[in-house]
């Protein structure tokens, strides 16, 4: 086990009544050498589901602050080589820590994502290969320009190179992803795609994104303003 590189898996937690089938999706692994790190951010209900994981799990408490506070409280206890964030409601499919860090070794990469299925509620698959495909480099980073054409739940990162382009912003309490991922896009760093579902990503009722949808729809146009900008400035060396 040693010999594999760690790869910590943050869940960030709140309120969530799914957190014991993410906990128990990273646990089923195929993969040994994993810590697995829950981030409270200030959760009144449903601790009880992770009273049967708690000798196989980190479990750190903070103040409400949002997923980009949770994320980054969450890094700084990361031991790992390698991390990787999941939701409190999706799921791991048990294959996915040892096809991606294979692929990250495999291709030297700083950072890599992959295909997601969708799921309901009673976790069945609703949308099966539901990442946006595109056939060039160019594609890709002019998606950015319009929307977050990434599922977070599905990227792997080297720690380092999460800790040396900064932490994910905390003032953003929904699109902190699609800005760090514009980032690292920025930063001239390629993002190795792994063309496999390996997640699966949960769409139900009380999902932030239903619930918050205008506020993420007015927060992701602020975001996409700021960095227009310097992608088309990229765009145009490609």
């Amino acid at each position: 086990m040693e010999s594999l590189p760690k790869v910590s898996v943050i869940i960030p937690f709140f309120n969530c009544p799914y957190v014991d089938q993410a906990v128990a999706s990273v646990l089923n692994q195929t993969y040994p050498n994993i810590e697995i790190i829950v981030v409270d951010d200030g959760s009144t209900m449903h601790q009880e589901h992770l009273i049967p994981y708690m000798d196989r799990i980190y479990y750190i408490g903070k103040m409400n602050g949002g997923t980009a506070t949770a994320l980054n409280y969450g890094i700084q206890f990361c031991t790992g080589k390698y991390i990787a964030w999941l939701s409190s409601d999706d799921r791991f499919y048990s294959t996915k820590i040892e096809h991606q860090v294979n692929f990250m070794e495999q291709h030297q990469a700083e950072a890599s994502f992959t295909d997601y299925h969708v799921i309901n509620k009673a976790n069945k698959i609703i949308c099966h290969n539901a990442t946006a495909k595109f056939m060039t480099v160019r594609s890709f980073i002019e998606a950015f320009s319009s929307y977050c054409p990434l599922n977070g739940c599905t990227v792997m990162m080297k720690k380092d190179y999460v800790r040396n382009i900064g932490y994910f912003n905390e003032k953003l309490l929904y699109t902190h992803d699609y800005d760090f991922w514009i980032r690292i896009i920025l930063n001239h760093t390629k993002f190795h795609y792994l063309n496999e579902p390996l997640t699966a990503y949960r769409h139900h009722e009380q999902m932030g994104t239903v619930q918050h949808y205008q506020a993420i729809v007015r927060e992701l146009e602020t975001v996409r303003q700021t960095y227009q900008p310097q992608l088309q400035m990229l765009l145009n060396t490609l």
